[in-house]
């Protein structure tokens, strides 16, 4: 096809038929599947040096305003609808059209994606459950694809992980005793208080924390967590959205964990929950969108919890570069993202929970614009003094194969090399040392570095109050601020215990990053 641009980066080709090397099934697709509507989206970017400006911006710490990335750093119209023209004269249906125009959602029936982009259609099976995907390189003629970066939707078998974990599931479903100061489960107070946020008159007021996530928590079990945790509470606080409407799934204990811990670190900021519907990646684009647009109209609205990743081993670089420019978006805007790095070490394999794959970190923690937040086992005296706090063994952490190492990125510990490197910072994650939560009305133990992202959104939002109260802007990027800090008594450094193939010690390492936080200290440095 000599008129058309071909985009390798956005699928993992896969056999018409047989198993995979990632260990999927794959059949030949029939009619009937060829009539299912699939949802498609088109990521355009910017110039390479707009984008590049962009970022060099954002990492020198500075915020850019609403309107300039809404204009200066928005993509050029005349490409966005040249391509919506061609989408619908094929027969897609547009479904979304993001304001800054960097990405068009559509869709259309699997045959008719087919025709249009060149591709083949399979049943590819994982896990039990059936997907209809794109087996080849997609396509579109080059008058409409010049500014497209990313054909993304084409492979929805390929889905982002939670990072929580059950200490209770490896004995059994029986509810934890009844609750023992400063011993496991831990509740928000104890931890607050191990990370220097105890009397410092701070409860995130004024401050919105958004959590991304597939679905919502109960509002039963919200209300329990927070009398558990000695809090009023309030479900006035608490909004849920549904991105894209229709039927969620069930509470499963994700959900539950980022809402109540991040509501209780910060007890009186708003949280607000994103409910994408699945861990399909376009579902969660859409739902990220949705909180720029949200965050773009409202300025106390700076922090974000994702609790969710997949190797970069089962990844393409078309996926993670289109979500990558989101990110930076964020970070121009002044929101700090904080992303789990994953629960099954140095070696996630593709389910995310068993360290059976190749040697990889897990985005989304490895965006070099967002805060990568690793785990450590915590344990509390009975005083709730820190008795001891080591390297989660779980903890995500190691070098991206698809990001250079931001300028930042430097230190004592940091080892030589030109690869972005996760975490940046930790908290606590161990599920033996857990904390409460409560799901379905039942006490129990949680752990995960699902744990430490909500738990350092929470804290972020406490700092940006802080600021506030200062007459200060909130917090601009926060890596560039932090890693100055190494070493310093606004973090402690976590020296011993290994994540597999990387093992804890003096200033960064590739387990908790440059330590765990001292709220304190953090405060008088940042506000």
């Amino acid at each position: 096809m000599a008129d058309r641009k071909m985009f390798p980066n956005s699928v993992i080709p896969i056999p018409s038929s047989g198993v995979t090397a990632h260990g999927l099934i794959a059949s030949a697709a029939d009619p009937q599947h060829r009539d299912e509507k699939m949802d498609v989206s088109f990521a355009l970017a910017v110039p390479p040096d707009v984008q590049k400006e962009l970022e060099a911006r954002v990492d020198k710490g500075e915020t850019i305003s609403p309107q300039d990335l809404k204009t200066k750093y928005a993509v050029d119209s005349a490409a966005a609808s040249a391509l919506e023209s061609w989408l619908k004269k094929e027969g897609f249906t547009i479904t979304q059209v993001t304001p800054d125009r960097t990405t068009i959602y559509a869709s259309a029936p699997a045959s008719q994606i087919e025709a249009s982009l060149g591709v083949h259609m399979v049943r590819v099976t994982r896990e039990g459950q059936t997907y209809t995907a794109a087996s080849d390189v997609p396509s579109l003629p080059t008058d409409v694809a010049g500014a497209v970066v990313n054909i993304g939707g084409l492979q929805p078998y390929r889905q982002a992980r939670k990072h929580l974990r059950s200490y209770m599931q490896a004995k059994s479903e029986a509810a934890v005793e009844p609750a023992i100061a400063n011993a496991p489960p831990y509740l928000a107070p104890e931890i607050l208080r191990a990370y220097g946020g105890a009397g410092l008159g701070l409860t995130g007021k004024g401050q919105e924390i958004a959590i991304l996530i597939d679905t919502v928590p109960l509002d039963t079990d919200l209300t329990a967590f927070w009398t558990a945790n000695g809090l009023a509470g309030s479900l006035a606080r608490i909004a849920k959205i549904n991105v894209k409407g229709g039927a969620l799934p069930a509470p499963s204990g994700e959900e539950t964990l980022d809402a109540q811990w991040a509501s209780t670190i910060a007890p009186e900021a708003n949280v607000r929950i994103y409910a994408s519907g699945t861990l399909s990646f376009i579902d969660l684009d859409r739902a990220l969108d949705r909180i720029y647009a949200d965050a773009l109209a409202q300025p106390t609205l700076r922090v974000v919890s994702i609790s969710l990743g997949l190797s970069e081993a089962y990844m393409t670089s078309g996926e993670v570069n289109a979500e990558e420019a989101r990110f930076v978006r964020f970070a121009a805007l002044g929101v700090n993202v904080f992303v789990s790095t994953g629960d099954a070490g140095s070696n996630p394999g593709p389910d995310g929970h068993h360290a059976n794959g190749p040697l990889a970190a897990e985005w989304m923690a490895t965006s070099p614009h967002v805060v990568a937040v690793g785990g450590t086992s915590l344990r509390l005296a009975a005083n709730g003094q820190v008795a001891s706090e080591t390297g989660w063994a779980g903890s995500g952490g190691g070098k991206s194969k698809f990001f250079p190492r931001p300028a930042w990125q430097q230190g004592n510990g940091v080892p030589a090399g030109n690869q972005r490197m996760v975490p940046d910072v930790g908290a606590a994650a161990d599920p033996n040392e857990g904390g409460l939560i409560i799901l379905h009305g039942q006490r129990l133990q949680y752990g995960g570095t699902s744990w430490s992202a909500p738990i350092w959104a929470g804290l972020c939002a406490l700092i940006n109050e802080a600021r506030a109260n200062n007459h200060k802007a909130p917090l601009p990027y926060l890596n560039p601020l932090i890693y100055p800090m190494i070493g310093s008594n606004c973090f402690r450094d976590v020296l011993t215990q290994s994540n597999g193939a990387y093992s804890c010690g003096p200033g960064f390492d590739l387990v908790t990053g440059i330590g765990t936080p001292d709220l304190k200290q953090l405060v008088a440095r940042l506000a």
